[in-house]
């Protein structure tokens, strides 16, 4: 391997501690990573490349904390298929980053190692759940790094960080490895500083696992760019997202960029969306419901946190998940067995799937006609630290622009923008059909290069 590379790895604790006081980063594996180098690590497309993993992620011989007092002294047996495939490609992953509990949060506040704070400005939050993953890229400790994406939380942090942040098709990326929270909507996602190196991890990490029942067999397409495929294409826009609960400032970058393309010679086209409010309703019954199922396993007895002092099983269970999991995962934990218990399933879980069906249907008519449809990822700009905890009603609608796509389990990146006039970065999503990743690439090179505010 190269010499500045391992130069590179031998920095990094130096320049995490330059970045100690935004707290994105959980472990350090640098010297893990310095150790594969020096035993002969491979070449590949990655080599050359520093990068993080969300700490929901498996790294054999390294913790893996998902952030919670519940997996306390775990240290895991195995890599997952996506990290070892970086790890394949070359690639030295010298971190593990900090996340909202479980992946369950908006805000990457809900941690039990504290919270994430923002690079822009340290008191506003860098979005979640990925915040760790997203500030150590915005910050450059790392080229790249992995996230997941349950409804959003790659997306959202990467327009609060003025990154770029693709959660892909649903399958298109191996789970296995990666710590559940609701496991039909999770999905392994990449942050980069750039197109290209996000297509690059992306295309590292795609491809059918055996290992994951719902890997898809779908071949992946390689990015390479070509302007005039890009001007091809046509452009959706959607009333739903341009609505009152967007901010002023996100709106009208929103509309400058939407003109700015106009005036490239795009076609731009109005598709609707009808089901789309009733997505952040539906996704919480849904990912809530399948995060109590998932989380049923952290019962104490196996691995991680045990309350002591207990010699029945019922109060060892209740104790050690009480002590164990933080307020948010155990408001969700509630939630999900409640719309799961007898008399509500059909009330609420039942009903909540139809609404998912509906709004895929939606998305399925939209791409009939349109090749990339684009609206805001965020409705509003970075909130300050502890404006939100206390109203978890209002946390939950961080995520509103980006949830459809989930229940939809179609692709979907946020690209950087520009800033507002507090300097705070502004994010636009690009969404197309299933495993149209690279279709989303060439429209985001385009902006990339063409689009100045």
């Amino acid at each position: 391997m190269s010499p500045p590379l391992v130069e590179r790895i031998k920095a990094f604790p130096a320049a995490l501690s330059k970045y100690q006081h935004l707290n994105a980063v959980i472990t350090d594996t640098s010297l893990q990573a310095l150790a594969r180098l020096e035993t002969g690590g491979q070449a590949g497309a990655l080599s050359g490349n520093l990068l993080a993993i969300k700490d929901n992620l498996n790294l054999v011989d390294q913790p893996t904390t998902c952030a919670s007092r519940t997996l306390e002294g775990y240290i895991s047996p195995y890599t997952a298929t996506c990290v070892q495939r970086l790890l394949d490609a070359g690639a030295a992953i010298v971190a593990k980053t900090n996340l909202d509990e479980f992946a369950m949060g908006s805000s990457t506040e809900y941690s039990c190692f504290g919270a994430t704070r923002n690079p822009f400005d340290p008191d506003l939050v860098p979005g979640g759940s990925s915040g760790g993953s997203a500030v150590a890229v915005a910050t450059g400790l790392v080229d790249g790094a992995l996230g997941s994406d349950t409804g959003g939380s790659v997306r959202q942090p990467a327009a609060f960080c003025g990154i770029h942040g693709l959660k892909p098709t649903y399958g298109r990326v191996s789970r296995y490895g990666l710590v559940a929270f609701a496991s039909s909507f999770d999905q392994v996602s990449v942050f980069g500083s750039d197109t290209d190196i996000t297509a690059k991890i992306y295309e590292v990490i795609a491809g059918h696992d055996p290992l994951d029942s719902t890997s898809a067999t779908e071949g992946v397409k390689p990015f390479a760019y070509e302007e005039a495929r890009a001007r091809n294409l046509t452009i959706g826009i959607a009333p739903e997202y341009d609505h009152e609960g967007i901010e002023d400032v996100i709106r009208d970058r929103y509309r400058a960029l939407i003109g700015f393309l106009r005036e490239e010679g795009f076609i731009i086209k109005d598709v609707s969306l009808p089901h789309t409010d009733y997505g952040i309703a539906a996704y919480y019954i849904l990912t809530t419901a399948e995060a109590s199922s998932n989380l049923a396993r952290y019962d104490g007895i196996r691995y991680g946190r045990r309350s002591r002092g207990r010699h029945d099983l019922d109060s060892v269970y209740t104790d050690s998940r009480s002590q164990g999991f933080g307020p948010e995962v155990q408001r969700r934990i509630m939630l999900g067995t409640y719309v799961l218990s007898a008399g509500y399933m059909d009330r609420y879980y039942v009903r909540a799937q139809r609404v998912r069906r509906l709004i895929q249907q939606d998305f399925n008519g939209a791409f009939q006609d349109i090749d990339v449809l684009i609206t805001p990822t965020t409705p509003t700009l970075p909130f300050p630290i502890g404006s939100r905890v206390d109203d978890p009603v209002t946390m939950y609608l961080s995520d509103v622009c980006t949830v459809p796509m989930s229940l939809a389990g179609i692709p979907a990146m946020n690209i950087p923008v520009g800033r507002s006039s507090e300097g705070l970065p502004i994010g636009m999503q690009l969404t197309t059909r299933h495993f149209g990743e690279e279709t989303i690439f060439q429209l985001s090179r385009f902006i990339e290069q063409r689009y100045s505010v």
